[in-house]
């Protein structure tokens, strides 16, 4: 009877550890990344030039820029400033949440926030163009919270 008692135990404890090994291997958010519900990480980020990040987050149904969004564009300023001959084109994004129409004008208001931003520190307008995506280019394609928080973003990239 004992021996039958040993076995349960062992297969008990044999299951509980591969329930909690299982959890162990899940997936997990940085909170690093997460500011609120503003994405505050690296790993979409590209750089418009050396050391100047080429895209700033929003948070959820927002255009107001963080202090973070506003680092970045000041760097994005000083090296437009120093480089006049270049122009470029803010694109404004945003989640998969929402419709169509709604998007593209969130996404409006969002690269106008920033090429006014960069306007405030002496670049011309007629340097900045705007365009507006909405939801339609994600940088995450995933359904969740992280992957939202990515893609509310204007990038800025160099005009051609």
């Amino acid at each position: 009877m004992n021996l039958i008692k040993v076995y349960k135990n062992t297969f008990l404890a044999l299951m509980l550890s591969l329930v909690l090994s299982a959890c162990a291997t899940q997936k997990k958010v940085d909170d690093s990344q997460m500011q609120g519900d503003v994405y505050t990480g690296t790993d979409t980020v590209k750089y418009l030039a050396s050391g100047v990040p080429d895209r700033v987050f929003f948070a959820t149904n927002e255009s107001i820029l963080t202090t973070k969004s506003r680092d970045t564009l000041r760097k994005q300023a000083a090296w437009l400033r120093k480089n006049s001959s270049i122009n470029v084109v803010v694109e404004g994004h945003a989640d998969e949440r929402g419709t169509r129409e709604y998007n593209l004008a969130l996404g409006e208001r969002r690269a106008n926030a920033v090429k006014d931003y960069l306007m405030t520190y002496g670049i011309s307008s007629s340097r900045i163009s705007v365009i507006s995506y909405g939801k339609e280019r994600p940088v995450d394609s995933g359904s969740d919270p992280l992957a939202w928080s990515k893609n509310r973003r204007s990038v800025t990239v160099k005009a051609n």
